[in-house]
């Protein structure tokens, strides 16, 4: 076992209690863990390169060559590292003792091995480069292979969620007026739908300026899609995408790279992939049939939705119900269906659920404000302001209750980076207690809460994208090993499933509390307490007459307070944290509160 930093002893009779409590309630659930609802899970993301290596032999995914021909180099942070569903398979365990009720798997399908201009390539590892629809990329395995990890779960009673992508494919498409496929955008307005190749080109769809593209009746007049390049595919690729209607460009809107916001942003290649025309009907009918397929044959519980704010409103439209049917008649009631859209602020991403109407949506407006308040000791004000905004979501509080919550995460960061970054001469102790705080925030506020893998184990990492995806098996990146972990004098160059780190300890604590109360899942979220910057922030779950209160202390100061309550009764119990037996009268509770700590109590009568 590795030596472990911080809190010793005491804390491991606590974790063993939680255990047991989360493994009853688990057990509990496994016969019907499809009624559970989208707020009642714990998701677990994971990057399958980057999580366990279940079997060497698919390193390479059978394509031969060198790293520019298989993509696999576990010394580049950017290429593939030999993680794959066995691995994950044999892990569970450690995921479920965590407790994670759900595992959100980073894209697993066949991907286009080695992209990038010659000397900046890097790999498909994380699985947004798709070319095969169809089948699991050989990196990870096989698709029995993740037959075989769902039906795992599934016997668990966890819940398997895919990473889903409809806004492009694999950059494959090429355009002849380019070099190096360096292509700047070109605009509707100076390319439009009845032009070929500009304003003076040929003349095509006379009498359609394409403003209800979406219908099929529409779309039929257009002989295809207005070219603002001529596009081609590279000989030898003319077959790679399946399935085989994917590799006709008529499918894709061809008008070069995205960069600015506005019309680019659902017309441009995104990163000079392949951007789909999502709003032609073969199109969307295509896409629902590959996705479909996926719950069909497998059974899987939910989709994250990649890029959502790229692809325009009327796909969504048409596919999201889509998706739900196929569920429900595989008998999945409660699919699980959200949107990554990168929107910090309520309203452009509560957007989504209107227009778009997607029944959940990734809460990066949650990760702002979360890393504002614990990391850079932001005022809990913020916090405050945040959850009172719920209501500008359809659907309004049940929809934020199971918006996955997060607080870092493969793009951005990890949050262990921001509370290092910000607090540049705190002690290890405090780094860690601001860690588990912004975990409590998310594990005990509304939400469905999603841990990023390694995030237990005290990973720190250095920035985004690359630099925050490090492998939990013993990695061979000198960058990520140079990187001091929390909680621990392990490294990424060591195997890092530890269940006696402190911060996987105090996870597990607060994923059992919130499995065995149910108010803390499905009740109403009311904020008790704000302060004007760092402090004091408390608010009180309520569900069926039943009150629990959190308390937290985002400061460097010790707190003595008073949180007002509805509770008819002056007697309470400790679920975590230090609470009184008694408050001094009902209607408040008396609570003291260390530094960068946290209280969950229960009142023991109905409000």
């Amino acid at each position: 076992m590795q030596k472990i930093k911080g809190r010793k002893a005491p804390f491991l009779t606590a974790f063993a209690g939680a255990v047991s409590l989360l493994a009853g309630a688990a057990a509990a659930q496994n016969d019907s863990f499809r009624d559970r609802l989208p707020e009642d899970e714990v998701i677990y993301f994971v990057l399958p390169d980057r999580f366990e290596n279940g079997d060497p032999a698919n390193d390479e995914g059978g394509f031969g060559g060198d790293r520019l021909t298989h993509g696999f180099d576990p010394t580049h942070k950017g290429f593939f590292h030999g993680g794959d569903l066995r691995g994950l398979t044999e892990r569970l365990d450690y995921i479920q003792g965590l407790g994670a009720t759900a595992i959100w798997l980073g894209p697993i399908y066949m991907n286009k091995p080695v992209q990038g201009s010659p000397g900046a390539e890097s790999a498909g590892y994380h699985g947004y480069w798709i070319t095969d629809f169809t089948r699991v990329d050989p990196h990870f395995g096989t698709n029995d292979e993740l037959a075989a990890l769902v039906n795992a779960a599934h016997a668990r009673g966890m819940k398997v969620y895919l990473d889903i992508i409809t806004n492009h494919t694999a950059d494959v498409i090429r355009y002849r007026e380019c070099l190096e496929n360096d292509c700047a955008f070109r605009s509707r307005a100076d390319y439009p739908w009845t032009r070929r190749g500009g304003l003076d080109g040929e003349a095509i769809n006379e009498g359609f300026l394409g403003d209800e593209v979406g219908s099929a009746e529409n779309f039929s007049r257009l002989t295809r899609p207005d070219w603002a390049y001529t596009p081609y595919v590279p000989a030898g690729e003319e077959n790679v995408k399946v399935p085989a209607w994917l590799n006709d460009p008529i499918h894709y809107h061809n008008r070069g790279n995205f960069g600015q916001p506005g019309e680019v942003g659902l017309y441009g290649d995104f990163a000079g992939l392949d951007d789909l025309f999502t709003e032609d009907p073969r199109v969307v009918q295509g896409l629902i049939d590959i996705y479909g397929d996926w719950i069909d044959r497998y059974g899987i519980d939910g989709f994250r939705v990649d890029t959502a704010r790229h692809v325009n409103p009327e796909f969504w439209q048409a596919f999201i119900p889509a998706m739900l049917e196929r569920a429900r008649a595989r008998g999945i009631p409660n699919f699980h269906i959200f949107a990554e859209t990168y929107e910090f602020e309520v309203g452009p991403l509560a957007r989504f659920t209107h227009l778009d109407r997607f029944p959940y949506v990734l809460d990066f407006a949650f990760q702002g404000v979360a890393a504002e308040v614990i990391a850079r000791g932001g005022s809990t004000h913020d916090l405050r302001l945040l959850f009172e905004q719920d209501p500008a979501y359809a659907g309004g509080a049940a929809t934020a209750r199971g918006n996955p919550t997060f607080v870092g995460n493969h793009d951005m960061g990890r949050f262990a980076m921001f509370v290092r970054d910000s607090n540049p001469e705190a002690s290890e102790e405090e780094l860690l207690k601001r860690v588990e705080l912004g975990h409590a925030l998310m594990m005990f506020a509304r939400g469905a809460p999603t841990i990023y893998y390694g995030d237990e184990q005290g990973f720190v990492g250095l920035g985004g994208d690359q630099d925050a995806r490090q492998d939990m098996f013993p990695s061979q990146v000198e960058r990520y090993n140079g990187d001091p972990l929390l909680g621990t004098d392990a490294t990424t160059a060591d195997s890092n499933f530890d269940p006696a780190h402190p911060l996987y300890r105090a996870i597990a604590e607060m994923t059992a509390v919130r499995a065995a109360e149910p108010a803390l899942r499905r009740g109403d979220m009311v904020v008790r307490e704000s302060v004007e910057g760092p402090g004091l922030f408390a608010f009180s779950r309520r569900l069926d007459g039943r009150e629990v209160v959190v308390a937290m202390n985002t400061g460097a100061e010790p707190l003595g307070v008073n949180v007002w309550t509805d509770a008819a009764s002056d007697n309470w119990r400790a679920l975590q944290g230090a609470c009184p037996v008694a408050s001094s009268a009902p209607g408040s509770l008396a609570l003291s509160l260390e530094p960068f700590a946290y209280a969950v109590c229960v009142s023991e009568s109905e409000s």
